[in-house]
């Protein structure tokens, strides 16, 4: 399900955000938009994308995210509408990348915390997910690529 985590270290990331707010019931109609719109002032911009974008969870609970939709950039974006600027800061990492559809998200990410846990790593609660093959790329989910990442509160 999961590929053997790993430590990584993160370079500082410059990204074009939008914050979100969102029900589990709601989230699918929120994204596509969200990164639409982000994706769309990157592009008009001249600005990006750099790369896959990504989501930085703030909090999740059983009935809501709240998260910002990142889109990279090569320098910060002039704030449009709902999007903003934003510095992913440099860290270090644990990481893994889970391949399957997105409805297997939350199983990799209880597998992946168990393994952080099982090993004594002690990380932020924010987490990370870039989305590295997705939909764009392949209409069958069972090569859908997602790196997740958590950020490490200690050196090792």
């Amino acid at each position: 399900m999961i590929e053997s985590p790993r430590i990584a270290d993160m370079p500082e990331q410059q990204a074009a955000i939008i914050h979100i707010e969102t029900s589990r019931a709601t989230i699918q109609n929120v994204m596509g938009p969200g990164i639409g719109e982000a994706m769309a002032a990157a592009k008009e911009q001249g600005i990006g994308p750099t790369g896959p974008w990504f989501a930085h969870h703030h909090k999740i609970t059983a009935e809501t995210f709240n998260f910002d939709i990142c889109i990279p950039v090569s320098a910060p974006v002039s704030a449009i509408g709902r999007v903003q600027a934003w510095t992913r800061p440099a860290s270090k990492v644990v990481t893994t990348i889970y391949q399957g559809p997105y409805e297997g998200l939350a199983e990799a990410w209880q597998t992946f915390m168990g393994w952080i846990k099982e090993n004594g790593y002690k990380t932020s609660g924010d987490v990370y997910e870039c989305y590295l093959v997705g939909p764009g790329a392949s209409d069958n989910p069972e090569d859908w690529r997602t790196e997740l990442s958590k950020p490490l509160l200690s050196p090792l």
